[in-house]
């Protein structure tokens, strides 16, 4: 489900809604390109009586409820757990960590949007397939994956422009989708962010701000509308128009206009597209300060892994119409449940490996059961794949000559910085680390594993300057090729052997071998 083959006459129906277009019930765009427009800055919906009509119906939400439907508390918290942690054995048999969990502030929050069983299809082709997912009051979950592979039809579906094959869709406890029933997208009482903004260039920031709320008495909506410019600093805009903006400010108009009837639930369809990079990185940590202050539940859709990772309570990681896992950040992250996910997500690594009488030999030596997240006694004699990302590993250049201690000295092209020349990384709570000083490395638990030789592991192939630092690619003796993180005045030429050190602070995830 890929759209690297696409056209612009053959794309799928998640190609064109990826593109920021609004879908009629046979899969055509209802919005035409010259009714979206563009400036320099981004995309923005150039109005005209239909493209106005469309907007009324997609761009707002059902403000019946009024203000008082439900209180909105702030959650400026950190990192924490939600409840509702799944217990499936994960993609290598190991039991999944709590796939439910997200930041502390939400743990015991009801919840606000449910997928139960949910599926879409045009034609034969599976778009979404079984997608059960929760949300609960005041979180920000993203849903992150490749283009083509369902996020942006799950959005839709959630919104109420597209209706699900099979499956409910449930917000503020009220089926909207499934059971026999569809209920429009302007009573669903879900606002959307949409991927151009789509703000009416004849109206003021104010007025577009209002758009969603003209049916509210004069002195609420001017009220909420100084409060919601207030919110995303721009007090003094309100008797702007669009085109006076930058495509930052742009977007936190276009956030306040979905903010202003007060939601249930917020979508954001790659709310950060049509920024150059330095803003979009300012502009992540601006829109989810805005979320937090407002209470609001969101749902976000992006393909950018970074993105996903900084604003977001939880990230459901999507792969061909299915949610692969669904965690912290930081759990994706370090413990992914499948090599999907591994893979898709920053640079992986594979060690490869036999588990035999509680020990994994790899190239870069043995691996204690204690170190490989879920490995139990029950994998005895299974080949498996150790995951290393290039911040757990650490390069050393290996000499012809060795000192008294038997660590090889630096040579001449450079060394990694940090302290960790010579010294063994220690590991922090559950991770594990080998030793660099070519003695015995060490296990979490003390137990020494096999000593490994000073002769080095392997040779440096190739290497990527990001700016803040290195990233070499090693490749060791054992065939495996690796990636090791170093900062940017570390440097290594290729054709370097080296020795590999880990330096993890966790403990690794692990896949049955290809």
């Amino acid at each position: 489900m890929t759209d690297d083959s696409s056209t612009p006459d053959d794309r799928t129906t998640e190609d064109r809604a990826a593109d920021g277009g609004v879908l009629d019930e046979t899969g055509h765009d209802s919005q035409s390109d010259e009714q979206r427009g563009r400036d320099e800055e981004g995309e923005y919906g150039h109005w005209s009586p239909e493209a106005e009509a469309d907007r009324d119906r997609y761009g707002r939400v059902s403000t019946d409820a009024g203000r008082d439907r439900h209180e909105r508390a702030s959650t400026d918290a950190g990192y924490g757990g939600h409840e509702g942690a799944s217990t499936d054995a994960g993609y290598g048999g190991h039991e999944r960590v709590s796939t439910d969990a997200g930041r502390d502030e939400n743990a015991d929050a009801p919840v606000v949007l449910e997928l139960s069983g949910v599926e879409k299809a045009y034609g034969s082709e599976m778009a979404v397939s079984s997608v059960d997912l929760t949300v609960r009051e005041g979180e920000l979950l993203t849903l992150l994956g490749p283009s083509g592979c369902g996020k942006t039809t799950t959005l839709r579906l959630i919104a109420g422009l597209d209706s699900p094959t099979a499956g409910t869709v449930r917000v503020a406890g009220e089926t909207v989708a499934g059971e026999g029933r569809t209920v429009p997208p302007e009573e669903r009482d879900v606002g959307m962010v949409f991927q151009e903004f789509a703000l009416f260039p004849h109206l003021s920031v104010a007025e577009n701000v209002a758009f969603g709320i003209d049916d509210w008495p004069t002195d609420q909506r001017e009220a909420r509308v100084e409060e919601l410019l207030d919110l995303v600093g721009l007090s003094e805009y309100g008797d702007r128009t669009p085109e006076d903006l930058s495509g930052g400010q742009r977007q936190r108009v276009a956030l306040a206009r979905s903010l202003a009837p007060e939601p249930d639930v917020l979508l954001l369809d790659e709310p950060f597209s049509n920024l150059d990079v330095r803003l979009r990185t300012r502009m992540r940590e601006e829109v989810r300060r805005i979320l937090k202050a407002a209470g609001v539940t969101a749902v976000s859709v992006t393909h950018d892994q970074e993105e996903a990772l900084s604003i977001s309570d939880r990230v459901a990681v999507v792969d061909d119409g299915q949610i692969e896992q669904v965690s912290r950040p930081e759990t994706v992250f370090e413990h992914p449940e499948s090599r999907f996910v591994a893979e898709f997500i920053g640079q992986a690594s594979f060690l490869s490996g036999t588990f035999s009488e509680g020990r994994v030999e790899t190239g870069l030596g043995t691996f204690t059961a204690d170190m490989l997240q879920g490995l139990t006694d029950d994998y005895d004699g299974a080949a498996v794949d150790v995951l290393v990302r290039p911040d757990d590993l650490r390069a050393r250049p290996v000499d012809s000559t060795e000192n008294g201690s038997g660590m090889a000295s630096a040579g001449g092209d450079g060394t990694a910085s940090g302290g960790r020349h010579g010294a063994s990384q220690s590991a922090g709570g559950d991770g594990a680390s080998q030793s660099a000083d070519g003695g015995a490395s060490q296990s979490a638990d003390g137990g020494a594993t096999t000593p490994r030789t000073v002769s080095g592991d392997g040779v440096v192939v190739g290497r990527e300057y990001t700016g803040p630092s290195f990233v070499y690619e090693v490749e060791l003796d054992s065939g495996d090729v690796v990636r090791c993180e170093h900062n940017h005045a570390s440097e290594f030429r290729l054709d370097r052997r080296v020795r590999v050190d880990l330096v993890a602070d966790h403990t690794l995830a692990w896949y049955p071998a290809k």
